[in-house]
């Protein structure tokens, strides 16, 4: 939602970019990150989360979602994808030694396609350490950010920092993904049998939760 709704404050787009910055380090998910995502992985290791396609699998849907409320017709969905190594060995606080010359970061991105340009695009940028791969986006600050910019006329950027269990960017990250869902199943109880999707779930704030755990 936040992406289109940023869109209507501008008066041209010409691209519309969604990023994920983080520093994997604080996802407590070691098999997720080592196998899944591949970090601390030779570099000929083929990670599922990496795999031709699977990006589109998963973030896909947002493109298209995107596409469809700007009223623009994709002319097809492209994954781009980067890889790189550590330099040096690290330690991280919480899942241990990743090896120098095994994956440090990963930046791929799914674009959707409109008259030959990536228009809408999602991009994650991802890192087991701060040291690898510094020349690609970093969070503004601490571990983590999500971030939308709008290319056109004026040039909108916005970035959302969220934590929670003691301050952990991932965790935080993770809790605004599931709060909307959470907070809208009094409302989906309500609805006929079918599908919703992001759109569809009504602009809900948090009505009597403030001051209140």
């Amino acid at each position: 939602m936040l992406p289109l709704l940023i869109s209507g404050l501008g008066s041209t787009i010409d691209a519309i970019r969604c990023q994920e910055i983080f520093d994997y380090s604080t996802y407590e998910q070691p098999d997720s990150v080592r196998y899944l995502v591949g970090m601390g992985q030779p570099m000929d290791y083929q990670a599922p989360m990496l795999m031709a396609t699977v990006p589109t699998m998963v973030w896909g849907g947002q493109v298209r979602m995107m596409a469809r409320e700007l009223g623009v017709e994709l002319d097809e969905i492209r994954e781009t994808m980067d890889r790189r190594a550590l330099d040096t060995t690290v330690t991280t606080r919480t899942m241990g030694e990743f090896e120098a010359g095994t994956q440090g970061a990963v930046r791929f991105e799914v674009q959707g396609i409109v008259d030959g340009e990536a228009r809408i695009v999602i991009e994650h940028v991802t890192r087991i350490h701060p040291s690898c791969a510094p020349d690609w986006p970093m969070p503004p600050s601490g571990d983590g950010a999500h971030r939308v910019i709008i290319e056109g006329r004026p040039r909108i950027e916005v970035t959302v920092e969220a934590t929670d269990e003691s301050e952990n960017r991932s965790a935080g990250g993770n809790a605004t993904a599931v709060g909307r869902l959470v907070n809208a199943i009094d409302w989906l109880a309500q609805c006929k049998p079918g599908l919703y999707d992001a759109l569809d779930v009504p602009l809900r704030p948090a009505i009597g939760k403030l001051g209140r755990r």
